[in-house]
């Protein structure tokens, strides 16, 4: 998969307002309710990402989810983390 350019991130992310460019990966942050409900919603985008086989780097305490993507083999972000940010705004949304 190829690496994306600054310029094309930064036109992507429009569509994603929820989400930052930073330190070469796409950055995001979610607050939920409760653990509980954050753990629900990590557990439906581990599915995502086995789907496309894309997994991101991730933190949880208690109900804040934090969430960087970039794909490794190609030294930056990629189609793929844009691909997985929107089944991951989608998921939230539902959540909340």
């Amino acid at each position: 998969m190829k690496k994306l350019t600054e310029v094309e991130i930064e036109k992507k992310l429009k569509d994603l307002p929820d989400w930052d460019y930073y330190e070469n990966a796409l950055h995001s942050e979610f607050e939920f309710d409760s653990f509980k409900n954050c753990m629900s919603a990590m557990m439906r985008i581990a599915f995502e990402c086995e789907n496309l086989n894309h997994h991101p780097e991730w933190t949880n305490v208690y109900n804040i989810l934090e969430i960087k993507l970039t794909t490794h083999d190609a030294g930056g972000v990629t189609e793929l983390d844009f691909k997985l940010a929107e089944a991951m705004e989608n998921i939230v949304e539902v959540e909340e």
